[in-house]
């Protein structure tokens, strides 16, 4: 029985010339996924910019804030409104309980310019794994991109939706200043219990002003916005005080606090208690009128 005659290997140029076909093959679909998608968001700007506000809308937009009656000593005596909120400006609030909600929310934020495009890029590899693993996706929304959403839009879920958020996010960049965007953001967002930004958050949870809150509960604050009935201290303390640690890590990250600072912080236990509430008080007639 005769073995068959070994198989020649292909000269090296053809190789090199087979390589350099698949590489070029390679290159040229890079090229045409690339011109694909920014001719696709050319044609989604055109698209959906007709319809959508001027930037500077957003400055003539009044929170709403709810009807507040004391008694003549000082003491709440009812809310009327669906929405507690206490307005405030940029500079009354702590470095700290500014920095909790950057770390937590856009660690780019001073660097992007309302859209954080490499925050995408690493937004969809991450959701190429997670999609393998069957694990939930992450998005890549800039506070900037939150503002426009919550003030100029809806919360329909449409890639639609999305690309007004994000043309609109480009526009109030170059409209406001940074700490302007941040006033709105931090006077808007939705922290649970009908608490609508940081200053009523902070009375609601700790019963405390803004000015008195601590790095560890300016954290929980921070990490209030992803999913705020998720982290709520009083139903799931254990997953309010994980997610309040890893805003804490995300600070000590961007060195918006010391190791030391953080070891304390993380030390902390959550204090939460329900505060900020109108006196129990029988004047149902009065406040009606």
């Amino acid at each position: 029985m005769h073995n068959p005659p070994p198989k020649k290997a292909k000269p090296r140029h053809i190789r090199r010339r087979r390589l350099a076909r698949i590489g070029l093959l390679l290159v040229g679909m890079a090229v045409i996924g690339a011109i694909g998608a920014v001719a696709g968001v050319i044609g989604a700007y055109y698209y959906v910019q007709p319809s959508l506000q001027s930037a500077d809308t957003i400055r003539d937009i009044r929170l709403e804030v709810p009807l507040r009656i004391f008694s003549r000593d000082g003491y709440l005596i009812s809310e009327i409104g669906e929405r507690k909120r206490i307005p405030v400006t940029y500079e009354d609030v702590p470095p700290h309980v500014v920095q909790a909600f950057i770390a937590a929310e856009d660690q780019n934020y001073y660097e992007h310019p309302g859209v954080d495009f490499l925050g995408i890029a690493r937004a969809m590899t991450t959701n190429v794994k997670n999609l393998g693993q069957g694990r939930r996706l992450v998005g890549a929304s800039t506070i900037t991109q939150q503002v426009a959403k919550n003030m100029l839009l809806t919360n329909e879920v449409s890639y639609e939706r999305k690309a007004k958020e994000a043309i609109l996010a480009l526009r109030i960049d170059r409209a406001l200043t940074k700490d302007q965007v941040l006033e709105l953001y931090l006077n808007e967002i939705y922290l649970g219990h009908r608490a609508y930004g940081m200053a009523a958050a902070a009375l609601y949870y700790f019963d405390k002003p803004l000015d008195q809150l601590t790095i560890a509960e300016a954290a929980y604050l921070g990490a209030l916005p992803k999913a705020p009935n998720n982290y709520n201290p009083f139903r799931n303390p254990e997953r309010a005080v994980n997610r309040r640690n890893y805003v804490i890590g995300r600070m000590l990250e961007d060195d918006y606090i010391t190791p030391e600072q953080a070891d304390e912080a993380l030390a902390t236990p959550l204090l939460a208690r329900k505060g900020g509430d109108a006196q129990v008080i029988q004047a149902e007639w009065f406040v009606e009128q």
